[in-house]
């Protein structure tokens, strides 16, 4: 049998080996090798190869490597745990910077549980024991979950769409975890558990240095503006998929819906009422990441804002770029729109000023065909009653508005922060969301594929990574636009796009993930989503205009 490794051809004499087994020498000589990718597909490294299979192999410096070691870090976690504290209600909570945080429901955590929880994850670790993946028919399954009691794992039984039931299975104990695994717990050699707040940090190596860990500190606002959703979604008893798509098989849709975009409502008018609590304020400064929603949560912040006697204007920083010839460029010699030196600050600040003088200016629109600004008499004066509110990446930036003072200036952040887990050790992440959402939007507004979509998302994140989130624990406020049945709506746009992606193109591992995930969702229909909702910036209907 041939097959191809790096685009080299490889004869097998022996079909029924795996990956590992053939290549294992390569493997044990690299430590950061996690997996593989076959076919533009991401599998374990028991994977059995076929006929002219193609094989790259994944390691911890990839985007999937570094998902299949804190995957396969949590199931150790979650072991270690059900042999020192077998009655814990563990819960993985969400995503801080290398870190997941988690609580345990029933018991308080404490210095000694952690430190003890460490030491059995260590050993388990140490001891290099086989994590083996085994799939199970629906029947099998509840026989299963009748004898073993359990319900990890258990809302695979309720999906329609998925045939069969799988679960991890590491000695005598077994979870279930959403993707690949690594196929023993010696793959995970770096860690760190430490107790913080109610629960616990479980730390990880960053992408970039995967043999350390890296200091670095929770940002306290994020974590706050977190545990606020969490505990709103637990009181409302929706903290996991499986509850959600629970309430939506009976009948209760239209409720979850109201509840959620209640939930909208209510922050986006506590935020309205402590800007107007600042009197001084003339500047509000709206950042977030791709897909977060920073327009439509504009437009209902300012009707709120009107509420309240202020009428807001916009005014935008892309017609603010430095003329082409001074744009900069980046390392590949492309223009870099996104730095912060592409904008004309030294003209954004004096109209600002000169606004909040009460003076008049003739506002620029920038010709990005040309390069240059053009000036068609445009005029621009702030009245007493009105306030200014701008949306762009580098907002929460105080070099964006350096010659603004700190007392006229209100920041907020915004992101889609899921607080939604698919079970209590599965969470979904934020970045998956917003994805999700981007997909959807370019689709429907901008007749992009999702493969085109897929390909630009990387760059995206560089740029938030750079001139984003370190400057979010600046913001005033940070408001959540994520929708706690936003997956349900979204998926039946998603889901086909992502489907037209075949395995003739690397973005496949990406969109059967996607694809594969979306599956877990219970549908609601678009038809129950306001008209004001958030989510209409991506699905369309809105009653505002873009």
């Amino acid at each position: 049998m041939k097959i191809q490794l790096d685009e080299k051809n490889i004869e097998i004499t022996n079909e029924a080996k795996t990956v590992y087994e053939i290549f294992k020498e390569e493997i044990e000589k690299n430590d950061l090798i996690i997996a593989c990718n076959c076919n533009n597909e991401i599998k374990s490294l028991n994977y059995i190869p076929k006929e002219n299979d193609k094989i790259t192999f994944v390691d911890l410096l990839s985007r999937d490597g570094r998902r299949i070691y804190i995957r396969g870090l949590l199931y150790i976690m979650s072991m270690a745990f059900h042999e020192c504290y077998p009655k814990a209600y563990l819960n993985v909570n969400y995503q801080l910077t290398n870190a997941m945080y988690c609580e345990v429901d029933n018991m308080e955590v404490t210095k000694e549980m952690i430190s003890k929880v460490e030491s059995k994850m260590k050993e388990i670790v140490k001891r290099n024991i086989p994590i083996k993946k085994i799939e199970m028919s629906k029947e099998e399954a509840e026989k299963f979950y009748e004898k073993e009691k359990t319900l990890r794992g258990i809302l695979q039984l309720d999906n329609n769409q998925k045939a069969g039931v799988s679960l991890y299975f590491c000695e005598d104990y077994y979870n279930y975890f959403y993707g690949v695994m690594p196929i023993s717990t010696g793959y995970i050699k770096v860690f760190e558990a430490l107790k913080y707040n109610d629960g616990f940090l479980l730390r990880y190596p960053s992408k970039e240095n995967p043999y350390a860990l890296e200091k670095g500190t929770a940002s306290k606002k994020l974590v706050s503006t977190l545990d606020e959703y969490e505990d709103i979604h637990d009181i409302l008893n929706i903290n996991t998929l499986y509850k959600l798509n629970k309430k939506i098989r009976e009948g209760k849709s239209a409720e979850v819906v109201l509840l959620a975009e209640a939930l909208h409502e209510k922050k986006i008018s506590d935020i309205a009422d402590n800007i107007i609590k600042r009197k001084e304020v003339k500047v509000v400064l709206i950042a977030g990441p791709s897909s977060s929603g920073k327009t439509t949560f504009a437009k209902r912040l300012g009707i709120q804002l009107r509420l309240n006697g202020l009428k807001p204007v916009t005014i935008s920083v892309d017609n603010y770029f430095v003329e082409r010839k001074d744009t900069p460029v980046d390392k590949n010699g492309e223009y870099d729109f996104e730095c912060l030196e592409a904008i004309d600050r030294e003209l954004f600040n004096k109209h600002l000023l000169a606004l909040l003088n009460g003076e008049e200016i003739e506002c620029p629109t920038f010709d990005f065909k040309e390069g240059t600004k053009k000036y068609d008499g445009k005029k621009m004066k702030l009245a007493d009653d009105e306030i200014l509110v701008i949306e762009g990446i580098h907002c929460l930036n105080d070099k964006l508005t350096e010659a603004i003072p700190k007392d006229k200036k209100y920041k907020i952040y915004i992101s889609a922060l899921t607080v939604l887990n698919i079970d209590y050790y599965n969470r979904i992440s934020t970045t998956d969301s917003r994805l999700i959402r981007r997909i959807v939007r370019d689709n429907n507004f901008r007749s992009y594929p999702a493969l085109k979509t897929l390909k630009m998302w990387d760059s995206v994140n560089r740029g938030e990574q750079s001139h984003i989130f370190p400057f979010q624990d600046y913001a005033d406020s940070m408001f959540n636009t994520s929708l706690i049945y936003e997956l349900c709506v979204l998926k039946k746009y998603a889901m086909p796009e992502l489907k037209k992606i075949d395995n003739s193109y690397p973005e496949y591992t990406e969109a059967k993930r996607l694809y594969e995930f979306l599956k877990y969702f219970e549908d609601i229909d678009d038809s129950l989503v306001p008209k004001n909702s958030l989510l209409r910036e991506f699905i369309g209907g809105s009653i505002f205009e873009y």
